[in-house]
């Protein structure tokens, strides 16, 4: 059986406590009554790491949080107030303050009883009613799917945690004794909170150099999701470890004795793997248990840096090394603050030994991680100023939340989340030497977001290691990064999001290029508002707009000229606003019968191209929304208009193309465009041609030579066999004008394999 981690979309909320009786009954395993920790038990626990502790705080909390739950009772028929004890019993286990112990009491009260925030505050002040309300989950919140819920939820822990750190050490608490008392909740459910569990809160948790709650979290799920195999590893471990039991005394012996001859104290002890990480690298690697090889590791913790590198040098010159096992992660550590020396050696036995060497403080930090930083002594200050100076955890937390905090939708929020808390890492290098954390299988791209936002938008070309190479190109560990740059690139193409593995890179290049778009309308939006004042000879001015606002109902000249530039808005209505006498000139003066497309060829409406009132047509990557008629495009030298679609911006026609029939009953869609191409800066534009021609070897090969010749872009070719001698071919091919094309079409003519060509008008 293997055990594949499910992602299910249906996931609810986040932040949802578990500790809820069940609405139907469920069979509970049957358990002794667990005696619940009185208040001088949780004073001396407190006590044990702080003496100054303030028991009055402490004995007003534990009374308040036990009257306030009363007789409600939790899944498994014990009172519920033994929930909020268990979550602090777990907190002083990390040896945290008096104001965290006290949120774990009552973090559940505002959700599930009569209590509120303005009373905690007035009784237990302000800083512990803040992180209570960073626990409380948003009940009422009305959302469209289960995903938005879970993810908008989400959105409001980070958020809280970004605040004061404290609020994830109770939630990951909280979420911990849940997990430990998942039996008693309904299947359907248990699968569920395992499945969170293991999306969001163990990565966190790792995230934050949690290690051993993590592992917990992890083992927990994993026993829940997939008992079967839960057991099976179980069973091999315990085999394993009573095999080898011996040989673990003999490794720790002989490295103690070892360190202890070169004059180096150390404290050593081994470890063994936990089940939901060995079945992973199972999976991974697709390998059996017995192959594993690093299933038992050993910590050297010594006194100091200095030491760490000493008794490396001492192990590595009494056993052989094994060659690519070697990290050095205290010269760079992980983002998680993570430190320590890994190594891997043939040991007694000629058994392969892996080894952790370490200082008490790096011990420590691996295995609390953020919770390891002292935040009850006096002078630290607050909580989250502390760890801005001293944690990197909790660094890459607040910028992570910042970047995803900027997600369009609460979906993609928490897809980002995901992303950003499962991926390993790979450090890279500028050309100045800064050091830059990714994921793995990140790329280029990823990297110069990661370096700043306004290098991504305007990367053109990289270099790795001195070489050039595709901004797409994976970056492997050690790699240095050089990230080449243009002015004239505002906004990344939108197909690197794509791309991007962080994210942050696809929030920037989703953002840049909204911003990118929004700016096009703006533009298209103000030429329209402006060529249709010119027309009508009344004056316009952004100063009268913006007392016309309210009355177009948006709040900035910027959204007017967006929604014109849509189509959301007329230009007519916006001239309206401004002047409330004015009234609209009708197109309908060029007469529906005749048409209006015929009509303005008869008026010689490229001449239009040379009115003043005409908007410039520069291309398709020109500072407007605009593309060529699906079926035919459009060229310079065309007489050409130009056709609005709400939210799409600008089609633009040739005057003779048949399509334009299909607009005549929507006149204030019709638009005068002229070209402006400059001549130093020659760009090609889409025509498509058909070519009827003989049947035979080499046809489409002289066709395809004339093109190349002439300096034409094939796009697309499509074949169509209209009789046994003839084949009919449409082209879709990129010139630079009608002469260009003309041209090509007479080269065309030429060739005996060609019967008939002739351009094709959309």
């Amino acid at each position: 059986m293997v055990y594949r981690r499910r992602r299910s979309t249906q996931m609810q909320a986040a932040t949802e406590s578990v500790a809820v009786a069940p609405t139907a009954p469920v069979a509970r395993p049957a358990r002794p009554r667990a005696r619940m920790m009185r208040q001088y038990d949780l004073v001396e626990r407190v006590r044990s790491y702080n003496p100054n502790t303030n028991e009055d705080l402490l004995n007003r909390a534990y009374v308040y949080a036990m009257k306030a739950h009363g007789s409600q009772t939790r899944a498994s028929g014990d009172p519920y107030f033994s929930h909020p004890l268990e979550v602090a019993a777990i907190l002083t286990d990390l040896k945290l303050d008096d104001a965290t112990i006290v949120a774990a009491l009552l973090h559940d009260t505002i959700e599930d009883t009569e209590a509120t925030r303005a009373e905690i505050d007035q009784i237990f002040g302000p800083e512990i009613g803040a992180l209570v309300e960073g626990l409380t989950k948003l009940k009422r919140l009305e959302l469209v799917s289960r995903e938005a819920k879970q993810a908008e939820n989400l959105r409001k822990l980070l958020l809280a945690i970004a605040d004061d750190v404290r609020v994830l050490l109770v939630k990951l608490a909280d979420r911990l004794h849940n997990m430990r008392t998942l039996d008693f909740v309904p299947t359907e459910s248990r699968r569920r909170i395992a499945e969170e569990t293991l999306d969001i809160y163990a990565p966190l948790a790792g995230r934050m150099g949690m290690q051993e709650m993590r592992e917990e979290l992890e083992d927990l799920s994993f026993r829940t999701l997939d008992p079967e195999a839960y057991s099976v590893v179980m069973q091999r471990l315990d085999a394993l470890a009573e095999r080898n039991r011996n040989l673990i005394g003999e490794i720790e012996d002989q490295l103690s004795n070892n360190l202890r001859h070169r004059g180096l104290g150390a404290r050593v002890y081994g470890r063994r793997k936990k089940p939901f990480s060995i079945w992973t690298k199972m999976e991974r690697k697709s390998v059996g248990f017995e192959q594993l090889s690093d299933i038992f590791g050993f910590r050297l913790v010594v006194s100091d840096v200095e030491a760490c590198y000493r008794a490396l040098g001492i192990v590595h010159t009494t056993w052989p090394v094994v060659p690519g096992r070697f990290k050095d992660y205290i010269s760079t550590p992980k983002q998680n603050d993570y430190r320590s020396i890994h190594t891997t050696v043939i040991g007694p036995g000629n058994q392969r030994v892996e080894l952790q060497i370490r200082t008490e403080a790096m011990d420590q930090i691996a295995e609390r991680g953020i919770a390891a930083h002292v935040f009850y002594k006096e002078g630290v200050g607050s909580p989250t100023e502390f760890l801005k100076r001293e944690s990197n955890a909790f660094a890459w937390l607040r910028h992570t939340i910042g970047i995803l905090s900027e997600s369009a939708n609460p979906e993609e929020f928490l897809e980002h989340t995901k992303l950003e808390l499962f991926h390993d890492q790979v450090f890279c290098f500028t050309p100045k030497g800064k050091l830059i954390a990714l994921p793995r299988h990140a790329n280029v791209i990823d990297f110069a977001y990661a370096v700043h936002t306004d290098v991504g938008n305007s990367a053109v070309g990289c270099k790795i290691n001195g070489k050039f190479a595709p901004l797409s190109s994976e970056l492997q560990n050690g790699d240095e990064v050089e990230v080449l740059t243009s002015e004239a690139q505002s906004a990344p193409p939108s197909a690197w999001e794509t791309l991007a593995v962080t994210g942050k890179a696809r929030a920037a290049i989703r953002r840049a290029t909204r911003t990118a778009v929004r700016d096009q309308y703006v533009g298209l939006g103000r030429r329209i508002v402006e060529r249709l004042f010119e027309r009508a000879k009344i004056e316009y001015a952004d100063d009268k707009l913006k007392g016309a606002l309210p009355r177009l109902a948006r709040t900035s000249i910027e959204d007017v000229m967006a929604a014109v530039g849509r189509g959301e808005i007329k230009a007519s209505h916006v001239a309206r606003a401004m002047y409330p006498d004015y009234k609209e000139e009708r197109i309908a003066r060029y007469g529906v019968k005749k048409g209006l497309a015929a009509k303005l060829k008869e008026k010689g409406v490229s001449e239009p191209s040379r009115s003043p009132v005409a908007i410039p047509i520069r291309g398709i990557n020109s500072d407007l929304p605009v593309k060529f008629a699906p079926n035919g495009g459009a060229v310079p030298g065309d007489r050409i208009v130009g056709i609005v679609t709400p939210g799409e911006g600008i089609t633009i026609y040739p005057i003779q193309a048949p399509a334009l029939k299909d607009f005549e009953e929507e006149p204030e869609r019709w638009l005068d465009v002229r070209w402006d191409i400059e001549d130093s800066a020659p760009q090609r534009f889409p025509a498509r041609i058909k070519v009827e021609n003989v049947n035979e070897p080499g046809a489409l090969a002289q066709i395809a030579t004339v093109i190349a010749e002439h300096d034409g872009n094939i796009d697309n070719i499509s074949m169509q066999r209209r009789s046994p001698d003839f084949t009919e071919t449409t082209i879709d091919l990129e010139v630079y004008d009608l002469k260009h094309l003309s041209a090509i079409l007479a080269q065309l003519r030429a060739k005996a394999v060609v019967a008939k060509v002739e351009r094709v008008n959309g």
